[in-house]
């Protein structure tokens, strides 16, 4: 059996499991702890080091982060502090943590474990997934192959971002109707739908186990459907992309 350690940090937990990468599944139970506030670079390590502590040393770990990272530098930081600005993010984490680690955009972890074990399994052409959480991440892929980086939770929409209307947090934030959430969802999935055209729409994130509440009331063109792995697709793909590289 193939093992390795992902965690998915996002902007309200920090979540973390030893995952069979045979199955695509936790081998053992998952731990979570809360994001430090402020989410400084120390702050974030030392709770990562925390949450994975009573975990195997010898097993590569996948960080997946609310960032677009390039060759292991922390590029933006929408949910974080803005200290991860230009910070080697990679490095600190291997540091801190005294394992390997591979570091990539969290919704593109999601997306890797979605497409290797869940809805995406098999499609070619142009397949979306979007993370509908504390903001709206996003992975695309073409013939299962990543584009690494999307921001598409970033497009403008009536002079906001996307995620600032549409995330699934601003439906509790703003105690809206499943039917005043989902319209908004809509719109934003039409705007997408329009710069990329994808065959397929994944929706993960927490809400995506309440999947039937909303996704009927979507209109979009594409195909739109909940991911299989719900909220662990983020830990499995961090897992796979770190037994992949390390």
């Amino acid at each position: 059996m193939s093992r390795a350690i992902g965690v998915d940090i996002g902007g309200s937990g920090i979540k973390a499991a030893v995952v069979d990468i045979d199955k695509g599944d936790f081998d053992g139970e998952r731990v979570r702890f809360g994001t430090p506030q402020p989410a400084t670079p120390e702050a974030v390590v030392a709770t990562a080091r925390e949450a994975i502590a009573e975990f195997p040393a010898d097993l590569p770990v996948g960080i997946g982060f609310p960032a677009a990272i390039l060759d292991g530098i922390v590029m933006t930081a929408a949910h974080v502090d803005p200290g991860w600005i230009g910070f080697p993010g990679n490095e600190a984490f291997e540091e801190g943590l005294g394992r390997r680690c591979a570091m990539l955009n969290d919704a593109d972890a999601a997306g890797l474990a979605e497409m290797r074990f869940g809805r995406g399994r098999g499609e070619h052409g142009v397949v979306l997934m979007l993370t509908l959480g504390t903001g709206i991440g996003s992975a695309l892929f073409l013939d299962g192959q990543l584009v690494p980086n999307t921001e598409f939770g970033h497009i403008e929409i009536r002079g906001q971002d996307a995620e600032s209307r549409a995330a699934a947090s601003r439906r509790k934030a703003d105690d809206l109707s499943w039917n005043e959430w989902a319209a908004l969802l809509d719109e934003a999935i039409q705007r997408l739908d329009l710069l990329v055209w994808p065959r397929l729409v994944i929706l993960g994130g927490g809400v995506s186990r309440k999947a039937e509440k909303f996704i009927p009331l979507l209109t979009a063109r594409p195909q739109i459907e909940a991911a299989q792995l719900q909220n662990r697709a983020g830990i499995v793909g961090a897992a796979c992309r770190a037994s992949e590289v390390l």
